[in-house]
Formats: structure tokens, sequence, C-alpha cells
């Protein structure tokens, strides 16, 4: 029989290959948690997606937090991966305001409104990934807090930033901008010419300022590493992949509005092996 789990993993594994497949080099008893968490986060991630207007996108979400605060309209029982969340809450209890804040952080994603700044960038990175890899250190722990929550910020923000590039040509092409605007403007980049789709110097600038700016989280997620138990170390196994994609990014003759910053699924499978257990030796 099919479980509220075994539903999540689905959800992870089709939206979130990178989570999927770090999750199962997880240790298996939280291994259920972490896809749960993982599933949630990809459902709310994914709310735009599905919808053909903000409002509708905000009651989903509404929904999502309604629950995870306690008045939610009818049952969880018809939502899998609402389901196999508040298990897990359960079992680790799990901090739902973080959840909570996951999802009021998305409704952002619903709308066309430039990112006002970098600060609020990163602010933004640190709702939505950092929470989440916090909350996984939190199921790998067993509920316990590690000590890990620097560590995680300086981690989502690098993943966030990779992330939102490798996604610009996606998101241009629907006018949506997440490049901070006072970047945008330190470096004169009219947001018209990138919805054209015109790669221009300017945004080349951006794009080498935002990447000079992962390159430090990333280095700051190596200071904290020490302060990271060996058993939460899976929570930050995606971060193997940012160097890899900056690489991508940046080659010579890379157009960031037309290509994409791929890396094969066989190379992301192996990566994420290889620094499973050693993760910080691979940033």
């Amino acid at each position: 029989m099919t479980t509220d789990f075994d539903h999540a993993a689905d959800v992870v594994r089709q939206y979130d290959k990178d989570r999927y497949l770090s999750a199962l080099l997880a240790p298996q008893t939280h291994r259920p948690a972490l896809l749960a968490l993982y599933a949630y986060n990809a459902e709310i991630a994914r709310v735009r997606e599905i919808v053909s207007e903000p409002l509708p996108g905000e009651v989903r979400l509404q929904w999502w937090r309604d629950l995870l605060e306690g008045t939610e309209h009818g049952t969880a029982a018809g939502n899998p991966v609402a389901s196999a969340l508040l298990q897990s809450i359960e079992t680790y209890k799990l901090p739902r305001p973080a959840l909570v804040a996951m999802a009021e952080a998305r409704i952002f994603d619903l709308y066309d409104d430039p990112m006002p700044s970098l600060n609020d960038l990163e602010g933004y990175a640190g709702e939505t990934v950092s929470g989440l890899i916090q909350l996984a250190c939190l199921v790998l722990n067993e509920g316990k807090d590690a000590g890990t929550a620097t560590a995680a910020g300086h981690a989502g923000v690098a993943y966030c930033l990779t992330g939102l590039m490798r996604a610009l040509p996606w998101h241009a092409s629907r006018r949506q901008l997440f490049l901070p605007r006072d970047v945008i403007e330190r470096h004169g980049l009219d947001p018209e010419s990138l919805f054209r789709g015109e790669t221009t110097p300017q945004l080349k600038a951006v794009l080498k300022e935002m990447r000079e700016h992962v390159r430090h989280h990333l280095g700051r997620v190596g200071d904290f590493a020490n302060q990271v138990p060996e058993k939460c170390q899976n929570a930050f196994l995606p971060l193997v992949l940012v160097k890899p994609f900056l690489t991508k990014l940046e080659a010579e003759g890379f157009d960031p509005l037309r290509q994409a910053a791929e890396i094969s699924q066989l190379r992301r499978q192996w990566l994420l092996w290889r620094a499973s257990g050693q993760i910080f030796k691979s940033l």
C-alpha cells in the first residue's frame, strides 16, 4: 500500500531531483521525514506554475499556513504531503513558524515585482532555502538543535542565488525579476533589455557580482563547517553542485538568457555520491 511518505517521495523525485538524490544518501531512519520536508518545499515553490493569477496562488499558500498554524479548513487527510509533513513535525518537534515563514516568503513568487535589494534577496533565500536546510538538520539530529543555523544561512543563500541565475531565461520570459534592484542600478542594467532577451554588458556585470556573492557565502559555509555535526552534513549535500553550476554559468560564450546551465543527471548523482560524508571538503 502506498503511504503518505511514499507520495511525498514521488513529489520530490519529480520536482526536486537533487534533494531527492541527496535524501537517498541520508540515514534510512530519517529519510521519510526529510522527503516530507522537501515535498512541502516543492509544493509551495511550484504554486506559481499551477495557477493562472496571483490570488489563487495566495489562497494555496494560505492553506498551508493555516494547516501549520492549526486553523486549516477541513482535514489534511486528503493531501498526502500535508499528512506526511504533520507526522514529521510531531516526530521531530519541528518549529512550525519556520515552515510558515517558508510559505509566506513564496508570496513574492506570485508577482512580477522586482526584488528590492540584495539584502531582501538574502532574506528571501534565508526564509526559503536556508530555513529548509536548518529544518533538515533538526531531522538528522533527531529533533535537537545542532548549532547549524549560521552555516545553513550561508549555504541557503549560495544555493538559492545559483538556482535563480540558472532560472534566469525562464523568469525573464515571464517578466519576473529576482535580480536585486540595487545591483541592477549599480551596473546600469535596463530590465526591459533583460525581458527582450538581450544579453548586455550590464547584465553580465550584474551576474558577475551575483556569482561573487555566491562564492563569498560558500566561503562562509566553510568557515563554519566545524560547527556542523557529521550526522547533519546530508542537509548540506546539494551544495556540492553550486561550484559546477557556477563554472557553467561563467563559461566563455555562455548566454545566460538563451542557454541552460545544466549538468547531466549522471554527473550530478556522481558528485552527490562522492561528496556524501565529506561535504565540506568538496566545496
